[in-house]
């Protein structure tokens, strides 16, 4: 019985492992050859693809402008959703339910609905093709999340710790930074993976508020088209390359989404 299930649960990882693998192998094939044949392994090995992407401004440029964004989305969401969580965790006020709500439905809705209000403003303001401005455009989606998973986080740290350091004559941001901040670090950890998590992934906004110098590598493997047609190779390679930051970080906060799945609201 045991072997049996040890059978499937193997035949299970490599089922989700194959996507992966089948990636690896066409980054490491002329497009010619992954057009031409079927192989389980490259028969011309070449790095070709990940020289160019590494030495074309374009492509390394790319994934520079994706990590500054997803970067100071994920430290905005997070820094704006802790007092927040915190006000909807420790307060009752008129419409609290309400509020909770409707931060929500923002949630819910898809890009698409914004991109162009998001378009128009930037291009009025001036902040159309920078970081800041596909970074705040994500906080419309992140925050409701990050404040939705923190709030129930923090609704499982007692009230009487917050109760006891005002005793003991912590002021408020004292007892928020040095105390209560640290009792939720597993929370804070899940909020920023899911933060960071979708800003990478989003496409959409990332590509209509950008042009040229805050362009990200989702965008630009949008362009890899030629006469010859799509250049298969070069874009496995930029697509196995977009995996290593957020293995990164699941790697650093795994502990902490292990918390989250079993204590916290996620």
């Amino acid at each position: 019985m045991k072997n049996a299930k040890l059978l499937v649960t193997l035949l299970y990882i490599l089922f989700l492992m194959l996507p992966i693998y089948w990636l690896l192998n066409m980054s490491f094939k002329t497009t010619n050859e992954i057009l031409g044949t079927f192989s389980l392994w490259p028969m011309n090995f070449t790095l070709d693809n990940y020289i160019k992407i590494f030495t074309d401004p374009t492509w390394y440029n790319g994934y520079l402008n994706s990590i500054t964004y997803v970067v100071i989305n994920t430290v905005i969401s997070v820094t704006v959703a802790l007092p927040a969580a915190y006000a909807f965790s420790r307060y009752r006020f008129l419409g609290d339910k309400h509020l909770f709500f409707w931060l929500l439905t923002n949630r819910m809705a898809p890009p698409a609905v914004f991109a162009l209000p998001f378009f128009q403003l930037y291009s009025a303001t001036g902040l159309f093709d920078t970081h800041i401005a596909v970074a705040l455009a994500h906080c419309l989606f992140n925050i409701p999340l990050a404040v939705w998973i923190l709030e129930g986080f923090m609704s499982g740290v007692p009230k009487e710790l917050d109760e006891t350091a005002y005793l003991d004559g912590y002021s408020f941001w004292r007892f928020f930074v040095k105390i209560f901040i640290p009792t939720i670090a597993a929370g804070i950890g899940v909020a920023a993976f899911f933060c960071f998590m979708y800003s990478w992934v989003e496409l959409l906004l990332a590509k209509t508020l950008t042009s040229v110098a805050a362009k990200p590598i989702a965008a630009t493997m949008t362009r890899t088209a030629s006469t010859a047609g799509y250049e298969l190779g070069l874009l496995a390679a930029a697509g196995a390359l977009t995996i290593i930051p957020g293995a990164f970080v699941i790697y650093f906060v795994r502990n902490y989404i292990a918390k989250g799945f079993a204590l916290g609201r996620v």
